[in-house]
């Protein structure tokens, strides 16, 4: 059990700073975008902003048939080692990327060679994480142990915040944070991407890969393996896409929603944000321990249901929020409904395929869905705010929940039918 707990805590810190490195963009975009795409609009400067964001999310498909083939060839470890190693390296170089005024348009294209690396490397993070982790769980606790996969990633949004926080609050001016002060994160985040990669070193590989080990070694490719299982891989489309796109409206989008729309200040922003993505990592345990109890598929059929009925709404609602009390209390109750999806998605693409093909089964499908539909939420919802017609996201969003609602209906539930109990 000692060394369970050990292994769950280390692959989940890894995750915790590839996600903080992966979003500290995210949190610091309304602080630099000005100095990589000249003009007078703010919403503009974030749209171009959010379009980079949603590149780097373009080649996570890339990075998830790699490390994906790397995690079900040699191994979850070794996947893991090298994928945060790889997101050091964008972390680095956004942290001294030349700005406009510098270098003109070569400066956003650096910073898209950043996203790009990063990208890439969050593709493979996210197959081999929740591999390790529902491979490493106790049988009866597996929704439980998998759902700190999102407990670091929220945690990672939630630590850029804190950073974001402190530099505002104690360290630094807004003209110092505007003008550099935004570089710090990303320095930060590179050099606990290092730690985080020697710790993964010693990391145990799992006792599924270690059985599979000589059938792997003579398999070919995993992404062949995959097209032996369209049903399983079209379920994982369908099931994470009204998912991806709520948690992307709650997290990378909301930050800039409560600052352009709610018209919070900066600090109220961050502080709401934080307090938001602090309540969700709290749900995420309590709802994985729920589906070892009932089942997954209730949780994601009463995701689905309230996404559907209740994302209009409470979007509007959140819209004329008065107060920051009242917008954190709206986005808390959003959280409760997105955590039917967040908590567990992650254990449920893992229980769908077989152990030599689980890490790229999980990855590659997962990260083409997010790609075309979670990393471009943000885009969207700013592009629907730059034409005047901001409430067509919230039916957007309300269409891709109903979309993901009629496969829960459907699916079978993954708990009871486990490709990690074969």
């Amino acid at each position: 059990m000692r060394r369970r707990g050990k292994a769950v805590f280390i692959g989940s810190i890894g995750n915790l700073v590839e996600w903080y490195d992966f979003y500290a963009y995210a949190a610091f975009a309304l602080f630099f975008a000005h100095l990589f795409f000249p003009g007078d609009d703010p919403v503009v400067q974030q749209l171009n902003a959010a379009v980079l964001f949603a590149l780097g999310f373009v080649v996570r498909p890339l990075g998830a048939m790699i490390f994906g083939q790397i995690a079900d060839r040699r191994g979850r470890r070794t996947a893991l080692t090298l994928s945060v190693a790889l997101m050091c390296f964008g972390s680095l170089i956004i942290a001294i990327a030349p700005t406009y005024a510098m270098v003109g348009a070569l400066a956003p294209a650096v910073l898209l060679a950043a996203r790009i690396l990063q990208g890439l490397s969050l593709g493979g993070e996210y197959g081999a994480s929740a591999t390790y982790l529902s491979e490493v769980a106790h049988p009866r606790h597996r929704g439980f142990f998998s759902s700190f996969q999102y407990v670091t990633l929220i945690g990672g949004q939630l630590c850029a915040l804190l950073v974001l926080l402190v530099l505002q609050q104690f360290i630094l001016s807004r003209e110092q944070l505007m003008d550099w002060g935004w570089r710090i994160p990303f320095v930060i985040g590179a050099l606990l991407a290092v730690v985080a990669a020697l710790m993964r070193r010693n990391l145990q590989e799992t006792e599924f890969f270690e059985r599979a080990r000589p059938s792997n070694k003579a398999a070919g490719s995993s992404l062949r393996a995959l097209l032996e299982h369209p049903r399983e891989t079209a379920l994982v489309v369908g099931l994470t896409l009204g998912g991806t796109v709520a948690f992307y409206t709650y997290t990378t989008y909301m930050q800039k929603y409560l600052k352009l729309t709610v018209k919070l200040t900066d600090v109220e922003t961050t502080l709401v944000t934080a307090g938001s993505l602090l309540f969700a990592m709290l749900l995420q345990p309590i709802y994985g321990a729920l589906s070892d109890v009932v089942g997954r598929r209730p949780l994601l059929v009463g995701f689905g249901i309230a996404g559907t009925l209740l994302t209009v709404p409470l979007l509007t609602a959140l819209q004329s929020a008065s107060t920051p009390w009242h917008a954190f209390l709206f986005l808390a109750f959003a959280w409760v409904i997105v955590s039917g999806y967040t908590s567990i998605n992650a254990i449920v693409k893992a229980e769908l395929f077989p152990t030599h093909v689980r890490a790229t089964g999980v990855a590659v499908p997962y990260a083409i869905t997010v790609s075309l539909f979670g990393g471009s939420a943000e885009s969207v919802a700013l592009w629907f705010k730059s034409i005047g017609r901001e409430s067509w996201f919230y039916y957007y969003l309300t269409a891709c929940i109903a979309t993901s609602l009629i496969v829960y209906l459907f699916m079978r539930d993954t708990r009871d039918h486990s490709a990690l109990n074969r």
